[in-house]
């Protein structure tokens, strides 16, 4: 009996042990982001107003949050702010040391960060490719390893091109979410990010190849942007977007966006996968493919929290509006087909959470709704005309 009891005491005094440690390590990276951000606001606090001190209150506890809920944040986190610090030390208020400076010039300045972070992109998207068709665990460990860190340099990247901006000028100076080229980045973090907390949850790589696939296309694209184009200097913000609102609304529609991209691309692995397991169900294809309870599950999830990011975001940029141009909406294209793409993945959702739809129809439907998010995106900037005509390409 005594043996017994002895060990009921040990089960019972064990997971709580276990809890008391990782919450004393939540607050441990609670007081860490606090004392972060707090230096922050003392450094930058002649730059700050009202709003943005409060965004940078929200900021973080967002960021405390994340990090207790996920705890690869934690890491990730620490090593972007490290290589933000080394590069903003390295800078030493001198815009022009990023031509000289080493570290800067090859690694630190943010066009090096974005290049190391396209390079580290595709080559991930290829070894996760490779770790399926091999089944390789070594593979996929490394396939992981590359997106998280071409995401840390990438974030590295727009954190230290935010501060470039101001040292510039102070009149030039703006969060780097302000046109295509920067908005593309954030669309690579994000929906990288997105996707390597549902490999994390699901303890899965089979869907790394087709979450990447998209972020590469990104990647081209900003490598067309970048050498084409030039875009990636650093320009003053035009009138229409010096808002606090900018800082929020931005970045709320891309947490959308980077998650519809990611359903989409599992909605065509769901479709591969179906038709391989029809024609072939004991094919290759079929054997390396994810499997299709994992993916329906994983699009049903990801569309769910883009749709609640993208309403947030549409609120926000209705209040923004109303403070700009003194009305709330007024079905300018860019609004009309914002308001296309919440319905779109409304209907999906209502649908799925209703009727229990399911299977290749809503993995059609995902496909086409990335390619009606685009055309709002990109098509309404290029072929029409309103108050939203400033991100042309």
């Amino acid at each position: 009996m005594s043996v017994t009891r002895e060990v009921m005491l040990e089960q019972q005094w064990e997971p709580s042990s276990f809890s008391q440690r990782f919450s004393s390590l939540d607050g441990l990276w609670a007081l860490l982001v606090m004392a972060g951000s707090i230096y922050i606001w003392w450094l930058y606090r002649s730059y700050m107003d009202s709003y943005e001190i409060a965004i940078q209150a929200g900021s973080t506890a967002a960021l405390i949050a994340w990090g207790v809920y996920w705890k690869p944040a934690r890491p990730f986190t620490l090593v972007a702010a490290a290589l933000t610090a080394l590069a903003l030390w390295r800078y030493d208020a001198t815009y022009e040391l990023r031509l000289s400076d080493f570290w800067l010039k090859y690694f630190l300045e943010s066009q090096a960060a974005f290049m190391w972070m396209s390079a580290l992109y595709v080559l991930a998207t290829i070894t996760y490719f490779a770790a399926m068709f091999t089944r390789s665990d070594f593979a996929g460990k490394t396939a992981t390893a590359l997106t998280w860190c071409a995401t840390a340099m990438g974030l590295t990247g727009l954190l230290v091109r935010w501060r470039e901006s101001y040292l510039l000028g102070a009149d030039i100076g703006h969060i780097p979410v302000s046109n295509l080229y920067e908005v593309f980045i954030l669309f690579a973090l994000i929906t990288a990010l997105l996707y390597l907390f549902y490999e994390d949850r699901h303890r899965t790589r089979s869907m790394g190849g087709f979450a990447l696939l998209v972020i590469s296309g990104a990647v081209g694209f900003l490598l067309w942007y970048t050498f084409d184009r030039e875009a990636h200097h650093i320009q003053p913000l035009i009138p229409a977007l010096q808002s606090y609102w900018m800082k929020i609304h931005v970045p709320a529609n891309f947490i959308g966006y980077g998650a519809f991209a990611l359903a989409a691309m599992l909605g065509v692995a769901y479709l591969l996968q179906n038709w391989a397991g029809t024609r072939w169900p004991d094919g290759q294809l079929a054997r390396v493919l994810p499997p299709l309870h994992l993916l329906d599950d994983v699009i049903y999830k990801a569309i769910a929290l883009g749709f609640a990011a993208f309403t947030l975001a549409t609120i926000l940029g209705a209040l923004w509006a109303a403070e700009a141009w003194g009305g709330y909406w007024s079905w300018d294209p860019k609004e009309t087909w914002a308001l296309i793409v919440w319905l779109n993945y409304a209907a999906w959702l209502h649908l799925r959470m209703t009727k229990g739809w399911r299977g290749a129809p809503m993995a059609w439907w995902a496909v086409i709704g990335l390619l009606v998010t685009l055309f709002a995106f990109l098509g309404v900037n290029m072929f029409l005309s309103g108050l939203h005509s400033y991100g042309t390409l």
